[in-house]
């Protein structure tokens, strides 16, 4: 049975990381979007496991990784951090792997 990535050493979760990035590398040669948009789902989930929440601040505003816009923190549960995207008014997660501040640290 394997492990969540909340019950992994930092080590494995890099290990991880590595190996679902090699799969997500050859379903992307292999033209499979979707195995390709799931690794991918999975790798951001098991980098935001190696991320401490309080390096985040709720009432700020982040930039979100590679997709541009931002997002205003309300609240963390866990590696989520839920709040409000751009100026929306829809409460939704995003793990804090895919957040990053203006300068684009973090």
């Amino acid at each position: 049975m394997e492990k969540r990535y909340s019950q992994m050493t930092e080590q494995e979760l890099h290990n991880e990381i590595a190996a679902l990035n090699e799969k997500a590398k050859k379903a992307e040669q292999m033209g499979m979007v979707n195995e390709f948009a799931v690794l991918e789902r999975k790798r951001v989930m098991a980098e935001a496991y190696l991320i401490d929440p309080d390096d985040f601040m709720t009432g700020q505003r982040y930039s979100i990784k590679q997709e541009g816009g931002s997002f205003f923190i309300k609240y963390f549960n866990g590696v989520f951090a839920w709040g409000y995207r751009n100026d929306s008014n829809e409460l939704e997660a995003l793990p804090i792997s895919l957040l990053e501040d203006e300068g684009g640290h973090i």
